[in-house]
């Protein structure tokens, strides 16, 4: 089976998020992939008798959807921050659509910082349904937890602890999220949407 490997990310100096709080919460991206790797040779192991590893095998695969998508939810994470703080395009067709669906950008930015203010550990996402053409802003619990079926991930905000307790206590998430949008390369984003779309 392929191995899952670490993506490297060119991430510059950020204002108000510390080079150490990024360099730690890439090492915790690192554990993902490592941790992926590790279930997909374990289940690979304990399959040489299924049926007298039936329970392992079973809470392997349960856990492999935790590992997997810290892997691919930090590299979305990640690759918003490389290349440093840029604007959204003129133009932009993202902004275009928000704006078909809500009131405005403004609006809908403002929501979408509420819900990275969701109590609990997780992550805020604005994606995109491609049956109902609309964006979603959903909340997924740790990694993994009310994922939906589909839906093409635009933008997110790491909301656990670690993404920011280096810098702020947790108290202060509110100025983490300030921080994260005030460090958002906006045309990775719209790439994003253009390729979904």
């Amino acid at each position: 089976m392929k191995k899952f490997e670490e993506l490297k990310f060119n991430i510059p100096p950020l204002k108000d998020l510390s080079t150490k709080n990024v360099e730690e919460h890439l090492k915790l991206y690192s554990g993902y992939v490592k941790h992926t790797n590790l279930i997909l040779e374990k289940i690979e192991e304990y399959m040489s008798d299924p049926e007298k590893n039936t329970y392992i095998i079973s809470e392997l695969r349960r856990r492999l959807g935790f590992e997997f998508n810290g892997v691919r939810n930090h590299e979305y994470y990640f690759q918003s921050l490389e290349g440093g703080a840029k604007p959204l395009p003129e133009n932009s067709k993202l902004k275009e659509e928000i704006e078909k669906q809500i009131s405005s950008f403004d609006v809908w930015l403002s929501n979408f910082k509420t819900l990275a203010m969701t109590r609990g550990i997780g992550w805020a996402v604005l994606g995109y349904d491609k049956q109902t053409k609309q964006l979603l802003n959903i909340w997924i619990d740790e990694q993994h937890i009310g994922q939906l079926n589909g839906f093409e991930w635009i933008l997110c905000i790491d909301m656990w602890e670690h993404s920011f307790i280096y810098d702020y206590a947790t108290s202060e998430k509110k100025k983490y999220v300030d921080a994260y949008f005030e460090n958002l390369n906006w045309e990775v984003i719209e790439e994003n949407f253009k390729k979904v779309k």
